[in-house]
Formats: structure tokens, sequence, C-alpha cells
């Protein structure tokens, strides 16, 4: 935090102040650097209280407060630290829920500060009242409703320290109007550093850290798989490390990828329902898996049932929940993912699997001469998904950040991008929430000023948070939005069309002009309908000083392979058709 931020807190204490200007006075202490929001009647006075200090921190005024927690989810996973978003009672608070239960799915930081109604009419459903502490406890860490102007610099620390430590998630302080017209005594400003009865870092046990040494140099197959806790935990150099010394094949998650270089030769891909083809045969051959920061979401087990029964499995995941909650392990060890790899690395054998590795690179043959080579170089006349996400690949030589929806077309932003660096890709993982991209971008582009933000979105994921671009037009973002618009809502479609003999209901979509609309905000824009006009289109948008919105025309009933069918074993997933 600047020395100007501090002084303006130091510059008061002593002095009356509401307790509307005690909120804005914590976060700039907390070292806030933008707000995401939507004033309202119960937030008002906070409002009022920011007025005074937009210069000192900065206010995005989303559209929608469902967009306010996706844009402050986009800038937490660039940053890997909470922001905030702000909200009123009522309908902008319950707005805030899909956000809110998106990160505390993706274990994504993030503060929301509410507006409630006056303390004495709690309970007797006044005007834009509801119960967002009872509403919300599922999906938090934490939340506290303030009710006197003096909690608020203790509940905004604590709400910062709960965020940021141990497994990231949101929380909620939710501030009656009262407490927020309040005069207090403003006394300064103290971080929390420490909660009774919350322990968000444990150290890894030496006994559990030499029984998974001994496993691991013992093994003659073993596997990594890496998930989002290696992004979270800044693991990745510590990873490459482990998996150089031991010689061991690593897979990264949908939500890790960018958390091992995919250029390393011991990378093989991608598990799960629509991964790659050789992580998916193989991780039923391993005889050790090492499972780090990730927590077996079935989308990457398949039938759990038939997951790795033959293997002994090593956990590391910071949350001690997670160990043995849907795989039984070995060895579980709770610590935080950089800590546990760096503490293993003296404990373990220098050693290779070539032999190993190459049966997942022989398998990757059949993968390439099936499905992604006819992804990347299709013959057909209409455009691929896959050959969008590849020409994207080579125009921003995988430095950039992108950005998906939800459906097929994220399915293709994961296997057809390269991933260079940690913090490149920014998706809805566990809740799976269309609408998601849009707004987020905004986020990751204002974390990440100086990369290139490219958001890839379906027709009907577009059309759930299209109203933000406005907000990516006021304020002069330079995000680069690609549609893909097949005139379906594509992944239920290929569900559809797979397991329910082709019945299609409520899927085909009736589209507006895209381009207008987006023009209509003040955004360049332009339509791709054909193959020979893909890659200038591409080159022209990324090159585009502003924000920019191509959509792409593809193959109306294009279909995602591989796939493990839901409820099968990733042995049993599907090649091709």
């Amino acid at each position: 935090m600047s020395k100007n931020k501090v002084s303006l807190s130091q510059n008061k204490l002593g002095q009356q102040i509401s307790g509307s200007e005690a909120v804005i006075l914590s976060l700039l202490e907390a070292g806030v650097e933008v707000i995401f929001g939507y004033p309202g009647g119960a937030i008002m006075p906070i409002y009022d209280a920011l007025f005074s200090y937009t210069d000192d921190i900065k206010h995005v005024l989303t559209r929608h407060e469902q967009g306010a927690t996706h844009a402050a989810e986009g800038w937490a996973r660039i940053r890997g630290k909470a922001t905030v978003c702000f909200a009123t009672s009522g309908p902008g608070a319950t707005n805030l829920v899909t956000g809110i239960a998106d990160a505390m799915m993706d274990s994504t930081p993030m503060v929301c500060i509410t507006g409630q109604v006056p303390k004495h009419l709690l309970g007797t459903d006044a005007f834009q009242e509801t119960d967002v502490v009872g509403i919300t406890m599922p999906i938090t860490k934490w939340n506290y409703q303030v009710t006197k102007a003096e909690e608020i610099p203790f509940a905004i620390a604590k709400a910062f320290y709960i965020a940021n430590t141990g497994k990231p998630g949101p929380v909620l302080v939710d501030i009656t109007k009262n407490a927020q017209f309040e005069m207090m005594e403003w006394k300064g400003f103290t971080a929390c550093e420490e909660v009774r009865g919350y322990r968000p870092r444990l150290t890894p046990q030496p006994s559990d850290l030499q029984q998974a040494a001994d496993l691991i140099n013992q093994a003659k197959k073993p596997f990594i798989l890496a998930g989002q806790g290696i992004i979270i935990a800044e693991a990745r150099a510590a990873l490459e490390a482990f998996s150089t010394k031991t010689g061991i094949p690593v897979v990264t998650t949908m939500q890790g990828l960018g958390g091992f270089s995919p250029a390393h030769p011991n990378y093989v891909g991608i598990p799960g329902m629509h991964g790659n083809y050789a992580p998916n045969i193989k991780m039923n051959e391993c005889d050790v898996m090492i499972a780090i920061g990730m927590r077996f979401d079935d989308r990457v087990t398949g039938d759990v049932t038939q997951f790795g029964k033959q293997a002994k499995v090593i956990h590391i995941e910071i949350d001690p929940v997670e160990i043995n909650k849907v795989v039984k392990t070995e060895v579980g060890i709770c610590a935080d993912a950089k800590e546990a790899l760096e503490a293993l690395l003296p404990l373990v054998n220098k050693n290779n699997h070539h032999d190993w590795i190459q049966t997942f690179k022989d398998l990757d043959v059949a993968e390439m001469d099936k499905v992604i080579d006819q992804a990347i170089r299709p013959e057909t006349t209409s455009i691929k998904m896959g050959e969008i996400m590849h020409l994207i690949d080579n125009a921003t030589d995988g430095n950039a950040i992108i950005v998906p929806d939800v459906g097929q077309h994220q399915m293709y932003a994961m296997r057809y991008y390269t991933y260079k660096k940690a913090n490149s890709w920014v998706s809805s993982g566990g809740l799976g929430t269309m609408g998601f991209a849009l707004p987020a971008s905004i986020g990751a582009q204002m974390a990440a000023p100086d990369r290139t933000v490219v958001a890839i979105i379906g027709d009907g994921c577009f059309q759930m948070t299209i109203q933000e671009l406005g907000t990516i037009c006021q304020n002069k973002l330079p995000v680069k939005v690609v549609i893909f618009n097949n005139n379906y809502l594509g992944m239920v479609r290929q569900w559809q069309q797979l397991f329910f003999n082709n019945r299609y209901s409520q899927v085909e979509l009736h589209n507006p002009d895209f381009v207008a609309i987006s023009k209509g905000f003040g955004i360049a824009s332009s339509k791709v309908t054909e193959r020979t006009d893909l890659k200038d289109a591409i080159d022209h948008m990324l090159a585009h000083d502003g924000p920019y919105v191509l959509e792409v025309v593809v193959e109306k009933e294009e279909n995602l392979f591989p796939m493990v069918p839901s409820g099968k074993a990733c042995s049993d997933v599907i090649l091709e058709p």
C-alpha cells in the first residue's frame, strides 16, 4: 500500500468518523486496489463515503451484482489475493450468491460487503431485507453481520485474513445501515493474524513425508495429478523440480492449467471427462498416484469406485477435509503444496521413468491422428472450435490469459491452448457457471493490464452477462472477446445427441446480431463465417487498440472428443464417435 494511503488512515486517528468512512479506510489499510460493485439504498452511505476517496481506491460499476463477483474472481485468480465487491441489501445481495458459490467451489478469495436494513428493522420483512448471512452461510468460509460502527475495522480485517489464508475462499460482511451512519472514534486498522480455532496452514509431518518418499522411491509406474493448488501455492517451480528429479509424469487438471510447463518432457496432458486419452487410460495402471492440490472432482475421476483402484494414493492438500473424502489415501499430507514438495524433494531418489512415460506418448499418437489433427486442421467446410483456439495459441505464443465460459468452447479452450505461464487460465470449474467469462475477463484485465486477455464464450453464455460489455467500454479495457456461435447450447445438445437419442429439447438458440450489439456498446466488432477469413480476423482483433468482439460462426453440431461418459470409469474414455 502506498504511503499516501497509509497517511489517509493515520491522519484520521482519534477523530470521529462514520461507520461508512471506517469501511473505506479499512479497505485502504487492507491494501485493496479495486472494488467491483453496484450501489443501492442500504449501502448508499458507504458509497457516499467512497465519493471522497475516488483518487485513492478505484470502483468499477458493473452492470449486475453477479458481474461484480465474477470480476472480483477474475482479479483474484490473477493476483492471488482477495479484492472486494459491494452490493446493497435484498436483491443486490442475493444477486451475489452465484458468484460467491462459484468462488467457494474454486477456492477463490473474495470479500463481499453488503448493505443491510437498519438494526431495528431486522426480521420485520422491511423493504429489500433478506437474511444474506443465513443464505450465504453454506457457501462462504466465514460471514458476519455488523450492527455497530465500532465493529467494522475488526470485521474487515478478519474477513481478509480468512479469505486469503489456507484454502482461499469467499467471505461476506453484512453491515446494517445504522452502523454505516453511526459515528465512532477511528483508532486505526490492525491486520488480523490469528483467529481462534482456525488453523489455515499446517506443517507437513516428517513421518508422512518419509512414508510418501518411500512409496515414491519404490514405485514402478508413479503418476502426479496436479490441481489448482499448485497455482494458488505458487508451486510450479517446486513441482517441476520434483518431477525432474524423480522422472514422474505429470498431468494437470483443468483448473491446474499453467501449473506445470507444457514443454516439460514429463508433461503428459489433462485428465478427466474431456481430457487427453493417454492419462485417462494410464490413471488406472499407475502403482502410486501423487495428487497435489486437487480434490478428486468427479469430472476428473469418472466413476470413483473404478478410479485408480490399483494405486497407492498420496494426497497433498491444504484442506484436511478433502483428504480421504472422495478417494482413500495411503498417505495424507495436509500442507501447502509448495511447502510439501520442497520438503519431499531431498527425500526422494533421482530417477527416471522413460519407459512408463513412453507408454503415454504411444497413446498420444492415436489421439493426434483421430482427434487433434482433425480439430486443428479440419477438412470440413465449416469452422471448428479447436482450430480457432489453435490459431489464437499461435498468435499469442501461449502467453495470453484465457478466460473461457462454460461448455464445449471451454473444453476446446482447455485442450488447444498451451498455457506457458501460471495464472493464464481463469475459468469456472466446480460450479460451472454460464455467464462467468465476460465479467471475469474484466477483473483479469484490470489485474494484469500489460497482458492480453481473451474471453472465449459460447453464444448461450454470452447472452447471460452480455450487459457487462458496458463495463468494459466504460473502463476502456482492451479485453478481446471471441464468441463461438453455433446457435445451440452446445454441450447440452451433445449430451442429448449421444445419450438421449437425438431428442434436442430446448437447446436451439435464435440469436441476436452480436456485432450490432457490441457496436452499440461502443466496442469494435466483426463476424467471420469463412475459414479463409479466420486467421486475419484473429490477428486484427489482437492488434486492435482497445476491446474487441469477434463472432465466429462454427459448425452447428460439432461434438467434442475424447469423452468419458457420465458415470463411467476414465478408462472407458471414448476416443472418437
